[in-house]
């Protein structure tokens, strides 16, 4: 392997209370004010750039898959149109790659890195800290959610959720976003169940902690033309396909000086 396909940025790893309790995240404060109990663990971690090695990875054995897909939408400033136009394209996308046969999309965030800014509802930051977005009790919470009337038969077949995220406006040469190889993950070390809570209610993620064998991957410079397909839960546990994959933002030692701040969209989906 070319030692140019190899870079070593920080990944932000996670600390937890020492006392055992569990781990949060969220806007709703506890009785100190604190929007979090969980402290950053910065490790110089391994990142292989898969520029042409993309056909070697895909949802189901690695958790993830790069594909090209040019959007009829060119402009995300305007929600309405973000549903209009580009949430019917995601769902042919999804049934394409997965075989699918219904997918809904339960909510999109656009990513507009702003250094130094905080990240609020109106301006969401790329978030730096390795995480998957569901545990598995959160995803089926999530087909009762938002499919309340069929849930009980959803529940009875193949369920996953899946994000699909790609720049926009121009190359995500600066704040990648860098996913885990789900073949090199422990499940029962690697992974802690964190509370997320939301301003009405709480949900579950999971977070990440450190090790030596995981296999992080990325793509340099993602254009608006190309996507990636995240995988954050699956439904089948026996083993033969990849249940989840951890990702988080980073900052790139090879980003040109002259870079673009990132710019992004993800969609996350029910695939049914």
């Amino acid at each position: 392997m070319a030692t140019a396909d190899i870079i070593v940025p920080t990944i932000n790893y996670s600390s937890y209370p020492a006392d055992g309790t569990k781990p949060f995240n969220g806007s709703r404060v506890d009785p100190d004010g604190k929007t979090t109990n969980i402290t950053s663990r910065p490790l110089e971690i391994e990142v292989e750039n898969i520029r042409g090695k993309e056909d070697q990875y895909d949802l189901d054995t690695s958790g993830f898959k790069y594909i090209k897909h040019k959007s009829a939408l060119t402009k995300f400033t305007d929600d309405e149109e973000i549903q209009k136009i580009y949430y019917p394209e995601t769902i042919e996308v999804l049934k394409k790659y997965t075989g699918a046969n219904r997918v809904i999309i339960f909510d999109h965030t656009i990513r507009r890195h702003r250094p130094g800014g905080e990240s609020t509802p109106g301006n969401r930051q790329p978030v730096g800290s390795a995480h998957v977005d569901q545990t598995p009790e959160a995803a089926t919470n999530r087909v009762r959610r938002h499919a309340p009337e069929l849930a009980s038969e959803l529940l009875k077949h193949r369920y996953q959720i899946i994000n699909l995220w790609r720049p926009i406006s121009h190359p995500a040469f600066e704040s990648p976003l860098a996913v885990c190889d789900y073949r090199s993950i422990d499940w029962d070390k690697d992974l802690t169940r964190t509370t997320l809570r939301y301003p009405d209610r709480d949900g579950e993620t999971f977070t990440v902690n450190y090790n030596p064998n995981q296999k992080w991957k990325y793509l340099r410079g993602m254009t608006p033309e190309e996507a990636l397909l995240i995988k954050c839960s699956d439904s089948i546990t026996d083993g033969s396909v990849a249940r989840l994959t951890p990702h988080t933002a980073f900052v790139d030692p090879t980003t040109p000086k002259d870079a673009p701040l990132r710019e992004s969209i993800e969609l996350r989906t029910l695939v049914l």
